[in-house]
């Protein structure tokens, strides 16, 4: 009888059936972020299409139970805002608002903003409606108030000059 050897994987066809897959997720994503610019999304400055904007809502949403974190990127936000933007505040164009999305009485604010759970949420009104995006960046800053407000900061005022789609 002769000694047969083990036969060995052939490793290619996973692996390009692993990059087919890879590659259409990748295009899959740049496609979904171009759907959405016309749904509520927020522009990059780049674009330049500014607005004459009514009033703009910083919502920070969470659950009655929060955790350390989402405790923290509300004290940052509200103190980002308190701040940087009191003259904004103060007449009214700028609000800040934390809210239990639990709380029956904010279900019309849950449901408006489509929100899932504790987040961050900009609202604009202009004279096409209301525009709201999600930042989920925030989360990554949360470790150094400084570089939260840094980055907060400058997107609060596009969206106070009007830089939506």
């Amino acid at each position: 009888m002769k000694y047969m050897e083990p036969r060995k994987p052939n490793l290619i066809i996973p692996l390009i059936l692993a990059c087919m897959v890879i590659s259409l997720l990748f295009v899959a994503g740049c496609s979904s972020l171009t759907a959405n610019a016309g749904k509520g999304a927020i522009a990059s400055p780049t674009q330049n299409n500014t607005r004459s904007v009514e009033r703009v809502e910083v919502m920070h949403f969470h659950p009655a139970q929060q955790c350390y974190s989402c405790r923290t990127l509300g004290e940052y936000a509200k103190e980002t805002v308190n701040l940087f933007f009191a003259p904004e505040i103060e007449s009214g164009k700028l609000v800040f608002k934390e809210v239990n999305l639990d709380l029956p009485e904010n279900a019309d604010l849950v449901k408006k903003y489509e929100v899932t759970g504790s987040s961050l949420w900009i609202g604009v009104y202009d004279a096409n409606g209301f525009h709201k995006e999600q930042n989920v960046n925030v989360w990554y800053k949360i470790n150094n108030e400084t570089e939260f407000a840094q980055y907060l900061q400058p997107i609060i005022r596009d969206r106070l000059n009007g830089v939506i789609t």
